[in-house]
């Protein structure tokens, strides 16, 4: 996996699959994607575009960046394709988070 102009060898495959879960929430409408599925209580459907008021092709976009990034998943039911978030995902980013958070304290101390 190649990140832009980056070498992706001296990086472990978690660095790589967590920097591609930043990076696909490093646009707004992905986030209001994942908002969205935070404040549905169900797999949703077609119902994402007129939520954010974009395009079809534009949020059909996002979907697949927050999909390839592990963040959502996909069924097909019918002719339409239902999301929902990948609780795995979320927690792997909220561990690493947390670990980030923990150690910028302990380093606080430290720290210029």
């Amino acid at each position: 996996m190649i990140m832009g102009a980056t070498k992706s060898e001296p990086y472990s495959s978690t660095e790589l699959s967590t920097a591609k879960m930043y990076k696909a929430l490093g646009h707004p409408a992905r986030l209001a994607i994942i908002n969205y599925l935070l404040n549905t209580d169900k797999c949703i459907c077609n119902d994402i575009v007129d939520e954010l008021d974009l395009a079809q092709a534009t949020v059909s976009q996002h979907l697949r960046e927050l999909k390839e990034a592990g963040l959502i998943r996909g069924t097909v039911e019918g002719t339409a394709i239902c999301y929902c978030l990948d609780e795995k995902a979320l927690t792997r980013l909220r561990d690493h988070v947390a670990q980030v958070l923990s150690r910028a304290q302990d380093q606080k101390k430290n720290c210029c």
